[in-house]
């Protein structure tokens, strides 16, 4: 089971710091994102040893980590644009693949942020 906190609302520039706790250990993690209208897309992704990827159009403002010792996978968004406004789902991979956004199989329900201009 994953359950994603800390979404809400912020003006373009802001900050927000999502955070997703796990009920079981998990080698590989990740953040996707859903905009209305649009497909849901892969964000960010790290694995056992903390090697993160993150998609180009955060690439330079939002950090992702994990703490292992409390299953908690962060997403620390830095900068953020209207753009960004999304439902945000953390996910995680059944297997420990952690090699492409499709190795996703398991997710939380999401949580939202919302950017005003």
């Amino acid at each position: 089971q994953l359950v994603e906190t800390g979404g809400g609302s912020v003006q373009a520039g802001g900050s927000v710091r999502l955070s997703c706790a796990a009920s079981v250990s998990t080698a590989c993690m990740g953040w996707f994102r859903q905009a209305p209208g649009k497909e849901r897309e892969g964000v960010a992704r790290i694995n056992r040893v903390g090697v993160a990827t993150y998609a180009e159009s955060v690439e330079d403002r939002f950090t992702v980590s994990k703490d292992n010792n409390q299953n908690t996978l962060y997403l620390q968004m830095y900068s953020l644009k209207p753009e960004d406004t999304a439902m945000y789902y953390c996910a995680s991979s059944h297997n420990g693949a952690c090699y492409a956004w499709s190795v996703f199989d398991i997710w939380g329900q999401g949580t939202q942020v919302t950017v005003s201009s």
